[in-house]
């Protein structure tokens, strides 16, 4: 049973009960839990604020780890664009100034990068934006590079099949050779007794001596003539075309493939000659040129002007 409560009536000097009404004990009651539930939840938010929720607190380890983790992705973004931009550099100033190509200029390596880069616009979290942009343009840097080198590569092939071809040693072995004839122009011919265009080397050297493709090629013709008697004549490619005579005999074949080094025929003194030795010619893009410009590099510099010197003598030739 509730405790009744009492207040003085000073005009009837007793205690007389207090009797509250509904009204106004609904009104305490609705202050009473206002105030209580004021203090709910201050005390809510301070505990909050000092112990937070378990999931909280997993999220946001799991936050740092992220972070820790994007960190390291940086870093080996940054390393690799590190170690691309080496090779990039290799490329233009190495292996482009040996093949005789341009280097690329920036505008080409950054090609397309703009178009990727309004794609990461729609990408919320400015950490993942950041990390895409750079892998982005990593990764079109990358395609550039290996276009590139794809070309190097097409390039290198032709080069090499053009160095293959050029006709860069000498047809006779220097262990059979007698005599070099530098005589390239103008000479008295020495069966025919008038001057008449020398259009190649004369190799003197024994009978039968093996002679030599200068370069890879392809055999056009290979038979007898009235004035070069056992002849060859091999295209190079590239406009490049030698032409061997004099052979005792020719051991290749019209359409045959041959190789720099392999032997095509032997030294003898066929046709209009007058002793054993190879009639050797270089042409490029149909025009006769000196065969000695292409096995300078095997000599050096005074034996080659030595050589110039000796061919631009007016002597005879052998054949």
């Amino acid at each position: 049973m509730a405790r009744m409560r009492y207040i003085y009536n000073e005009k009837t000097c007793k205690y007389e009960p207090v009797f509250v009404s509904p009204k106004a004990a609904a009104k305490r009651l609705l202050r009473f839990l206002g105030i209580s539930f004021l203090i709910g939840v201050a005390g809510l938010v301070y505990f909050n604020s000092r112990y937070p929720h378990v999931d909280e607190t997993l999220l946001a380890h799991r936050n740092q780890e992220l972070k820790t983790e994007w960190q390291v992705l940086y870093k080996q973004l940054d390393r690799t664009s590190d170690q691309l931009r080496a090779l990039e550099h290799n490329d233009d100033h190495n292996y482009r100034v040996i093949l005789d190509l341009d280097p690329l200029d920036q505008s080409q390596r950054e090609a397309g990068v703009g178009g990727r880069e309004k794609t990461s616009e729609s990408i919320l979290y400015p950490l993942v934006r950041t990390a895409y942009d750079k892998a982005e343009k990593l990764k079109n840097r990358l395609d550039i590079e290996a276009q590139s080198l794809k070309q190097l590569q097409d390039e290198l092939e032709k080069k090499e099949k053009m160095w293959a071809s050029r006709p860069a040693i000498q047809p006779v072995s220097n262990k059979d050779l007698k005599h070099l004839h530098t005589l390239f122009g103008l000479r008295l011919h020495p069966l025919l007794g008038y001057v008449r265009p020398h259009n190649g080397l004369d190799f003197t050297a024994p009978a039968g001596a093996p002679i030599y493709a200068t370069g890879d090629g392809t055999v056009r013709i290979a038979q007898y003539s009235e004035t070069l008697g056992n002849m060859v004549f091999v295209d190079h490619g590239f406009g490049l075309q030698t032409r061997y005579g004099h052979m005792t005999k020719f051991i290749v074949y019209a359409g045959e493939k041959v190789k720099r080094g392999q032997v095509i025929g032997y030294v003898g003194n066929t046709g209009t000659s007058v002793g054993p030795h190879l009639h050797y010619e270089v042409l490029y893009n149909g025009t006769y040129v000196n065969p000695i410009n292409f096995f300078q590099r095997d000599l050096k510099n005074q034996e080659y002007e030595k050589l110039i010197e000796i061919g631009s003598q007016s002597v005879s030739s052998l054949d």
